[in-house]
């Protein structure tokens, strides 16, 4: 293990003051901070950039696997390209992962409101259905299946917290900074060169958000993970393409 440098010990730091907090105030910061569907009433502006900071207080693992994962490959980043393009990179992935995470979300819920429709709810029904789980005088199920149902209410009630995305933009550009270098899953021990077992972990995350079954639990936001390692992969290729890697931003 390398040293930890001074942006990624800072965003560390903040993380876990942030997962402290919410521990301590409980639903407010969640619903605050949390990235909530874009049209639900728990929304603000202000979310793509601070759900970045929140984590699954229920589970210390959430935190624990994202600082970890921050502190391994993000401090060699950050030194190599210096403290200003290392945040500008961070922030970017987890932004563009919210961006991806709220598309994937939006077809979802506006799939479902079209089949609900379809079925003869009211528009009116349906926002009381998305906002409290009940709806129209006609049997939800008439219309819709019951995956679909759960699927179209977690979509637009359950919001996505966490540095993943981030992380997962660090990981692609570290896996192309540093192909070679070897890696392993804690449950598997055998050591994988960055170069195969990124790409891996990205089809893990693929196969769980097409098919909604997950390897690694419930829960994930698997197309988070996939928008953040798409941002990072497309600023990792343009500067590297350019001959931009090794310029450093103080």
């Amino acid at each position: 293990m390398g040293r930890i440098t001074d942006t990624v010990k800072a965003l560390i730091i903040v993380n876990v003051l942030f997962y402290m907090g919410s521990m301590y105030t409980g639903e407010v910061a969640y619903k605050l901070f949390s990235l909530y569907y874009f049209e639900s009433p728990n929304f603000h502006f202000w979310q793509p950039l601070t759900h970045m900071f929140m984590h699954d207080s229920q589970s210390i693992m959430h935190i624990l696997f994202n600082m970890f994962g921050l502190y391994m490959f993000g401090s060699p980043l950050e030194a190599r390209w210096g403290r200003n393009k290392f945040l500008f990179f961070y922030f970017s992935a987890g932004i563009g992962a919210a961006l991806i995470h709220t598309m994937v979300n939006y077809y979802q819920v506006q799939s479902g409101v079209d089949a609900l429709l379809a079925g003869g709810w009211s528009q009116e029904n349906i926002t009381n259905f998305l906002e409290t789980g009940t709806g129209g005088s006609r049997s939800i199920l008439e219309v819709v299946s019951q995956s679909k149902i759960d699927t179209i209410f977690s979509s637009y009630n359950v919001p996505a917290v966490g540095a993943s995305g981030a992380i997962y933009g660090i990981l692609v550009a570290f896996g192309m900074m540093y192909p070679n270098t070897e890696l392993m899953l804690m449950f598997l021990p055998i050591p994988i060169k960055a170069k195969y077992f990124i790409p891996v972990l990205l089809l893990i995350d693929l196969f769980s958000g097409l098919t909604g079954f997950s390897l690694f639990g419930q829960n994930i936001a698997n197309w988070a993970h996939i928008g953040g390692a798409l941002f990072g992969f497309i600023m990792a290729y343009y500067w590297k393409k350019n001959s931009f890697n090794d310029k450093r931003w103080y």
